[in-house]
């Protein structure tokens, strides 16, 4: 029996959603998160105590080091806009890019051009492509929602290795909940159990060199290395419009035309990939979070999702560019995305185990420990 069509009273979140929940008065479990999150991190003289406090122990953390703190860059307003914020602030950030063979030559440019005028040390991790692209079909081949985990597990496998490595205790993340909305948990899953097995099925390539991170890696950064995720952009009054602006004006950054379109990859995968194949639609997260804030309308929101998620131009140019980057002809890779849809519980993965510890990470989310490596957390099967 199909469950009836309902959608939130306050954002656009709707039962296209596994595992939404709605209260008595039609809002959904999302905009509850939203607001615990508004809670935690207020907009006020106490959210701005909280963030004096945390920049003081981020700069005694540092004290004797030639960085007190770690940031990911992809050449996206978020991320840069971070490492500018950070710089104002007065942290000594290391910028880290993890380089997969996707980026933009525009994000390439925002990142030079912010990390040379802010005076700010650059690492770029450039992954071995033979590997990376055998890595990105097998996962295609996989046919899960879970497209872009080598990407985000080589990112945040870079980021805790190099700051292990420099002994920085302080990760900070580009991501604002206020901006980016509350990501449902079922629509993206990672560990790096999960990225072996799927490569060792399908995988023509023995992955040598990809930063995976395995479940004793997690354990030494989170628990003995004591390394945190921070987001920064949680304790400001952040508006990805008025970011632009600064960035375009203080550090030469230029608009890449899309959300997180700073990869030709990424943008493939949210365009199209996640919500034509799996109806996981980022513009509804997105807009979710503007009309929380009061941004957009709920009905221009409902309205803005009946429009494409993609340009058809931009995609038939992004399919064959892609399809030729892979070493595949346009016909099998449109026969890879046409495989019929599988969930990440069909393979090996670490989530039963971490099913069995639910108390212990649970209470890791909570504190900022846990995400990014297990991205998703704990999930039914």
């Amino acid at each position: 029996m199909s469950q009836e069509y309902k959608i939130c009273t306050r954002c656009i979140m709707d039962t296209s959603v596994p595992g939404i929940e709605f209260d008595d008065k039609g809002v959904c479990n999302f905009c509850a998160i939203h607001d615990t999150l508004e809670a935690e991190y207020p907009l006020n003289d106490n959210g701005k105590e909280d963030l004096e406090k945390l920049i003081d122990e981020i700069k005694a953390s540092g004290k004797g080091k030639d960085y007190d703190c770690i940031i990911g860059v992809s050449g996206g307003t978020d991320s840069i806009y971070s490492l500018y914020m950070a710089k104002k602030y007065g942290l000594r950030p290391l910028a880290v890019h993890f380089d997969n063979g996707w980026n933009t030559e525009i994000a390439v440019s925002n990142i030079e051009n912010a990390t040379n005028i802010l005076d700010i040390d650059l690492y770029t991790y450039v992954v071995n492509w033979e590997e990376f692209k055998d890595l990105q079909v097998s996962f295609l081949k996989a046919s899960t929602p879970d497209a872009e985990a080598p990407t985000d597990m080589g990112i945040h496998a870079v980021l805790y290795r190099t700051a292990a490595e420099e002994g920085i205790k302080y990760s900070i993340s580009g991501n604002s909940f206020r901006t980016e909305g509350v990501i449902p948990h079922s629509w993206g899953y990672k560990d790096g159990k999960y990225i072996s097995s799927v490569q060792k099925i399908f995988g023509k390539v023995k992955l040598e060199t990809f930063p995976n991170v395995s479940l004793f890696n997690a354990i030494n950064y989170i628990l003995l290395k004591r390394i945190k995720i921070v987001r920064l952009l949680n304790y400001l009054p952040y508006s990805k419009e008025e970011a632009k602006k600064v960035l375009i004006k203080e550090v030469g950054w230029k608009d890449y035309g899309g959300h997180h379109h700073e990869s030709i990859y990424t943008r493939f995968f949210q365009s199209y990939y996640a919500p034509v194949k799996f109806n996981m639609d980022r513009r509804r997260v997105n807009y979710s979070a503007k009309a929380r804030l009061g941004l957009m309308t709920r009905e221009e929101g409902i309205s803005h999702m009946k429009e494409l998620s993609y340009d058809p131009e931009i995609l038939e140019k992004d399919f064959e560019y892609i399809a030729k980057k892979f070493d595949l002809s346009l016909e099998e890779f449109k026969e890879i995305i046409a495989l019929p849809p599988k969930k990440f519980s069909d393979y090996p993965t670490y989530n039963p185990m971490l099913q069995k510890l639910k108390g212990i990470i649970e209470f890791a989310m909570k504190m900022n420990l846990l995400p990014g490596l297990f991205q998703g957390g704990i999930q039914k099967r």
